[in-house]
């Protein structure tokens, strides 16, 4: 071993226990070894932010901004709402969502189509009276296997792809994956379907036949009184002087019989006024007392109403509560609805005040619920995660326009569409074009892909701002730095190093054993850091082991791909597993209980695939 290889060995070692310890994002990570390895001469001056204009690294920009623009025009969301149509039936649910979301993920981000397909789950498993943890976790291991098809249906196969032309060969092209991928897709599909979603963790709601947010018994009527001292006031005047000590939203306000929902907080506030509160008990005695309002007597009708209304909750579920509390906030181009933080939000991190959601955005965040259960602190100073679920309340003029900016996506049957339908015929033609051009191999994926994204921004589907919002730059930047410190592994000779003794440890093992080992390696690596990071350390590793055994470059690099896109066991492995691990309620160790065995089906069905196909 040189000098220059052990330094390499030493970088990459520091790098994957950072990767995994996790208190650093990885792309920060990625970017400090980038740095190491340069200012150790191991990558020339001249080369070391060559990564960031990569083909790999270009196509999948690509691919995310077209994948948004897709989601824009309702493409996905068509499909979406058919598969609303299905039954309770859990084999049913479990096989129409999977086999959607991998054709979706075979052309279009995963995650992305993932996400899209996540609110639908949920709709169902509530309406299928069975907990989420039931369909999510398949949905997201579904997402994974359909982005094993094609050239652009996971970042590893564009590194794979672009690998290739080291060995002299042309890059692999846009359904070159097809054979193996699709073998092993259907195979997994096929045991999830059948068998797979019974080792998922079955988690009791925290509720019976009630709606998750029951937030009818903290809405409360109050008025400004003769003489108060808020009268006068702006309402975040008021408010401000009871939010260190309350939890209060107010959802309205009525003027001489004229009711206005999510009033400017500032608004003046006049004696007489109605403010239609949400708050609990202490918070609304805080309220009352702090800014001298008092609540407002119901009259016989209304109370009559409501308690019919009570009643009726008694014996309804689902999504008929969330209607009766949109009654009582009254009618208009006011809505009510619960939506999910997706894994790319705004909103991540931060609270409602910070974000300032109802200045900026016009929204106001009623509840949250996290794992099946509503959080139990004040709304306005929870840090939002991927996968929270919230009650918020805004006009409809504006609501899918912030949700959107915000990362957002409604959960309501009827809120399943952020984009409208006029563009879903142009989008689908700009992307066929792409698909076409890119298969006749006029152009490279990149120019096809970057080239279908602008004109999806030029005919309107999406913005410049949004184009640049749906790329995720930390993936971008873990690419751009990694490509560069997978370089240094080979050119220092680093990956012959390992490929020998790997030959070593498995020399005397046949063709199938081999692959077999390589991909339990990539499989074990990919569930500890991202994926795309573990296809660029292990490509060029390939490379050189094939070069000693009777066994292509092709058939290893394949090997690779696969087994980079199939951390099954954790959820830290790819975004899809994350995302769902919030709204399903999974634990760490939940994942390997589904992923285990699928692991070992992928494994066994692409082993024969790629030796056949590709050796």
């Amino acid at each position: 071993m040189t000098v220059d290889q052990a330094i390499v060995f030493a970088v990459l070692g520091v790098t994957l226990v950072l990767f995994v310890w996790g208190r650093l994002r990885f792309d920060v990570v990625a970017m400090l070894a980038l740095l190491v390895v340069a200012l150790l001469g191991l990558v020339p001056e001249k080369e070391v932010f060559a990564g960031f204009g990569h083909p790999a690294v270009i196509t999948v920009a690509g691919v995310l901004v077209v994948s948004r623009g897709l989601i824009n025009a309702g493409v996905v969301d068509s499909i979406a709402r058919v598969i609303g149509r299905v039954g309770t039936n859990p084999v049913a649910q479990v096989t129409t969502l999977t086999v959607v979301v991998a054709l979706c993920s075979g052309f279009m981000n995963n995650t992305g189509a993932l996400a899209l397909l996540m609110p639908v789950a949920i709709w169902l498993s509530r309406k299928g009276g069975h907990s989420p943890s039931l369909l999510l976790m398949p949905l997201a291991f579904g997402s994974l296997l359909g982005g094993t098809m094609t050239l652009i249906g996971t970042p590893p196969n564009i590194i794979i792809a672009s690998y290739r032309e080291q060995t002299g060969a042309e890059p692999f092209g846009l359904f070159d994956f097809l054979p193996v991928g699709l073998a092993v897709a259907l195979v997994g599909l096929i045991f999830i379907a059948l068998v797979g979603w019974r080792f998922t963790p079955q988690r009791k709601q925290a509720r019976d036949e009630d709606e998750l947010f029951e937030i009818s018994d903290y809405i409360t009527e109050v008025q400004v009184p003769e003489g108060s001292d808020s009268a006068g006031r702006t309402l975040h005047g008021v408010l401000s002087r009871v939010e260190d000590d309350a939890d209060v939203v107010v959802l309205g306000l009525i003027r001489d019989e004229k009711r206005e929902l999510v009033p400017s907080t500032y608004e003046i506030l006049q004696t007489g006024d109605i403010l239609l509160v949400e708050a609990g008990t202490e918070s609304l005695q805080r309220l009352l007392d702090t800014a001298e309002l008092r609540l407002q007597a119901d009259q016989r009708e209304e109370e009559e109403e409501q308690d019919q209304e009570q009643e009726q909750d008694k014996k309804n579920k689902g999504g008929k509560r969330t209607k009766n509390i949109r009654r009582r906030l009254g009618k208009g181009d006011v809505d009510l609805m619960e939506v999910i933080v997706s894994v790319d939000s705004r909103l991540i991190g931060r609270s409602a005040h910070r974000l300032s959601l109802r200045e900026r955005y016009g929204i106001n965040v009623v509840a949250v619920a996290r794992q099946g259960q509503r959080v139990k602190q004040r709304v306005g100073n929870i840090r939002f995660k991927a996968g929270d679920i919230l009650l918020v309340q805004g006009r409809e003029s504006a609501l899918r326009e912030s949700l959107s900016a915000l990362g957002c996506l409604p959960l309501a049957e009827r809120g399943l569409r952020l984009g409208g339908s006029r563009g879903t015929a142009l989008a689908t033609g700009i992307f066929v074009v792409a698909i076409v051009v890119l298969m006749m191999g006029l152009v490279q994926a990149a120019t096809a892909l970057v080239g279908a994204a602008l004109a999806m921004v030029i005919a309107g589907l999406l913005s410049p701002s949004e184009a640049y919002r749906s790329i995720d730059w930390s993936v971008i930047v873990l690419l751009g730095a990694m490509i560069p410190v997978g370089q240094a592994l080979e050119t220092t000779g680093g990956a012959g190093f390992i490929a020998d003794q790997l030959l070593m440890a498995g020399g005397t093992l046949s063709p199938a054993l081999v692959l077999a080992m390589l991909m339990v390696i990539a499989m074990l690596l990919s569930n500890l850091i991202n994926n795309a990071a573990a296809a660029i350390l292990l490509a060029p590793i390939a490379i050189s082991f094939s070069e000693q055994l009777p066994i292509t470059a092709d058939a290893l690099l394949m090997a690779v791909a696969i087994a980079a896109s199939s951390a099954f066991l954790t959820p830290i492995g790819h975004q899809s597993n994350a995302l769902v691990m919030e709204p399903g309620g999974y634990r760490f160790g939940d994942y390997w209980r589904l992923g285990l065995p699928l692991s070992a089906l992928v494994v066994a069905t692409a082993v024969p695939m790629i030796l056949w196909v590709w050796n």
